[in-house]
């Protein structure tokens, strides 16, 4: 289902982006996969692959002989070719039939999302095309599938919230088992249980998700949980999310273990933990559609710099679907390391998460990471936004 949704949805955009066809080529996809093949086809593919669709919806896929069956029973293609000696003859021929002023093929300078063709495989290709005088009608598909990837279906959309609600109700049963003189291995340890209890898998690597971080001084991001004890005073934050139908969650949460005698966070953790409730909510009213990721990012900083904080070391939100980062555009400073992204337009559709962090001397970092769409009007949460740190006595 999920194929042919999005194969529909590729030929309307290739009409809104005036391309003629795209045409997906790819190889030994178990070890070198484009990132898109899953919307196309269901399964690895061996030999030299063609997936091939045009602006007036015809659909067209060139595989080896034993793949051929895979891709017919994804229902989504209106011929599947097999072919045993080489691929150049059909596919050449069936361009040569559709005759396009352009060829829209998955490489791009700035999106790893939209850059699955490798070096080879586009020279293959090229000097293919070079054969019937179509070689210099090759373009960058990086609009075509950075829209595919980013303007989720509702069935996409249900597959995130339902990883949602695994997420939040795992947080909630994790949040009963921190206590002081527990590892965060320990309680990375009891999450990845529940995690295989509901047969799911994580969103990341199993090594860093869950990430668990407690007190001051912690590796802060992307670094396994560690035999490192809670103590009262520490803030606790991890960073976790899991799969459903390949659709990923990711979301962090914030916790402090109150001293003796403590029945309220101190006043530095409060305030770090309030400013940062502030950001998330400021940003999420700032979204929607064709303002800049830029924009979104300098609302939220300068919320946390605004009140005394350091500025966070990375942007203020990626895009979630099929992976935990995927996407082109991004909630993020003008940064070299982000390139183009930052200026790319929101559009209805785009799931981000919105993480600010900060640190409270002594005590650790606060972080906070939702989930929300952007609509045809502004943005809609899909995760259950945290507004209270949760205390645990201990």
């Amino acid at each position: 289902m999920l194929i042919k949704e999005k194969i529909k949805q590729a030929t309307s955009l290739l009409r809104e982006f005036d391309l003629d066809c795209w045409l997906t080529f790819a190889r030994e996809t178990s070890i070198n996969g484009d990132p898109v093949l899953p919307f196309l086809v269901t399964g690895d593919l061996t030999w030299h692959s063609s997936f091939i669709v045009g602006r007036d919806g015809r659909t067209k896929a060139i595989v080896g002989r034993y793949d051929k069956q895979m891709v017919v029973d994804t229902g989504a293609y209106d011929d599947v070719e097999a072919f045993v000696t080489g691929f150049r003859e059909p596919l050449l021929a069936y361009l040569k039939a559709m005759n396009p002023r352009t060829i829209a093929v998955n490489f791009s300078e700035g999106s790893e999302i939209c850059d699955g063709l490798t070096h080879g495989m586009f020279l293959t290709l090229q000097k293919a095309l070079a054969d019937i005088g179509m070689a210099d009608r090759l373009v960058s598909a990086e609009r075509l599938v950075s829209a595919l990837r980013e303007r989720k279906s509702a069935v996409e959309i249900g597959y995130m919230k339902e990883a949602i609600r695994h997420t939040q109700e795992i947080y909630a049963m994790v949040g009963r088992f921190i206590a002081p003189g527990r590892t965060e291995k320990e309680i990375a340890d009891d999450m990845y249980a529940e995690v295989v209890r509901r047969g799911l898998t994580t969103a990341w690597g199993r090594d860093t998700c869950p990430a668990v971080y407690t007190g001051p001084d912690t590796a802060q991001a992307h670094y396994n949980p560690t035999g490192r004890v809670v103590e009262r005073g520490h803030i606790l934050n991890m960073d976790f999310g899991v799969r459903v139908e390949n659709y990923c969650s990711d979301m962090q949460r914030t916790w402090y273990i109150l001293r003796e005698g403590e029945t309220a966070a101190p006043n530095d953790v409060q305030r770090g933990f309030e400013t940062l409730v502030r950001s998330i909510e400021a940003a999420r009213k700032a979204m929607k559609p064709g303002v800049p990721g830029l924009d979104i990012d300098a609302v939220c900083r300068g919320i946390v710099t605004g009140a005394g904080y350091e500025e966070f070391p990375h942007a203020l939100g990626h895009q979630v679907g099929r992976f935990p980062h995927d996407g082109t555009a991004l909630l993020g400073p003008a940064w070299e390391k982000y390139a183009q992204k930052p200026f790319r337009l929101l559009e209805p559709g785009m799931v981000f998460t919105i993480e600010p962090r900060l640190t409270v001397p002594g005590k650790g970092i606060a972080t906070i990471e939702e989930m929300v769409v952007v609509t045809e009007t502004g943005a809609d949460w899909l995760s259950t936004p945290q507004t209270e740190l949760i205390l645990i006595r201990g």
